[in-house]
């Protein structure tokens, strides 16, 4: 149907995707709803209302069960993957920062470096279970360090690389020389 002169779904509404995105608020709010809502809500939040109909809409056609509740769920298992995460790159470079300085790196015991911390991690973190350290964004980071790689041993241009790597959004201090 086109809309009538004076519809209050006329701007929000485009004619490229603006169809689709109306027929998701049509079935799961109702037109009338949907229009006794938008004319409760002040003109300039409208715009607002409606992403916010569209967007839950949208949701609930694509997953009736649950709809953009499931978005929020899978949100937050990624939040609590990245603290776990975290935690782990965290405690690790807290054993980084513990060892001798003046020891060279290739005279480190044999064993692996990241298999001989993260097994010592893993029995004392709170990390959840589905966590595994080997297959994070941090396995490189954490994984032995090569004989010719950081030979200085310098844990500052280590952490800066993995930063500047896997966390370029993140606003970063300014670093103090020691």
């Amino acid at each position: 149907r086109k809309c009538v002169k004076g519809c209050v779904f006329a701007p929000y509404f485009d004619s490229e995707q603006g169809t689709a995105h109306f027929a998701a608020v049509h079935k799961v709010f109702g037109a009338s709803n949907a229009s006794k809502l938008l004319l409760r809500v002040p003109a300039h939040k409208r715009l607002d209302a409606v992403v916010s109909l569209c967007y839950e809409a949208l949701s609930r056609v694509r997953d009736p069960v649950y709809g953009c509740v499931g978005h929020i769920f899978t949100l937050q298992q990624q939040v609590v993957n990245l603290q776990a995460e975290l935690a782990y790159v965290q405690a690790r470079l807290s054993i980084l920062q513990r060892l001798p300085s003046s020891a060279p790196l290739r005279q480190q015991s044999p064993t692996p470096t990241f298999h001989r911390f993260s097994s010592d991690l893993e029995s004392s973190s709170n990390m959840p279970m589905h966590f595994d350290p080997r297959h994070s964004a941090v396995a490189s980071f954490c994984s032995p360090l090569d004989d010719d790689e950081f030979e200085d041993g310098d844990l500052r241009t280590l952490a800066r690389e993995f930063v500047s790597k896997y966390l370029s959004d993140v606003k970063r201090r300014p670093s103090s020389s020691p």
